[in-house]
């Protein structure tokens, strides 16, 4: 796992950008690890019935895919997320093993990875965000940082009410 207590003291903004996301997503991997197919699938929370360790990781997969594809390269948004099922991805993760989810966020990440490398911070997405402004790619990388942060959280109560299990 990407490590940020133990990093030299002077990095560019990029590689400090990289690396927080990277330890966001190891992190959301390693409160994973060992986890059965079928505590994969329960949701615990009474509130959040969509709330399962596959639902968040599918979840982060897809908040990927539309910062970087749908708004930054402006494609066609093609999440499994309507006005009529806002929380698609979260429902049918559970049609999947979590092992596969992981390793296709694990593929997913390193794609991310390589475009982030190849274009400047401050190059402007093609589409928009809700207020209708184009953010820059460095904006897109700290709001995915924050965003996966705030699921691990989920996950880390989702991961020690279901076995106990905590740190990671």
């Amino acid at each position: 796992m990407t490590r940020i207590d133990d990093t030299p003291p002077a990095w560019d903004e990029r590689t400090q950008l990289t690396t927080f996301l990277d330890y966001a997503r190891d992190t959301a991997r390693t409160k994973c690890e060992g986890v059965s197919a079928e505590n994969a699938r329960k949701a615990l929370l009474p509130g959040s019935p969509l709330m399962t360790m596959c639902g968040v990781i599918n979840h982060l997969r897809w908040v990927e895919y539309y910062w970087f594809q749908v708004v930054f390269l402006g494609e066609e948004d093609h999440a499994p997320i309507t006005d009529e099922d806002p929380d698609g991805e979260m429902r049918i993760a559970v049609d999947f093993p979590l092992p596969q989810l992981l390793d296709e966020y694990a593929e997913q990440s390193a794609r991310y990875r390589k475009l982030v490398a190849e274009n400047d911070l401050g190059k402007r997405a093609v589409g928009t965000i809700r207020n209708g402004l184009h953010v820059d790619l460095r904006w897109i990388l700290l709001h995915l940082t924050e965003e996966t942060a705030r699921h691990n959280g989920h996950l880390d109560i989702l991961r020690e009410m279901l076995d106990g299990s905590t740190g990671g």
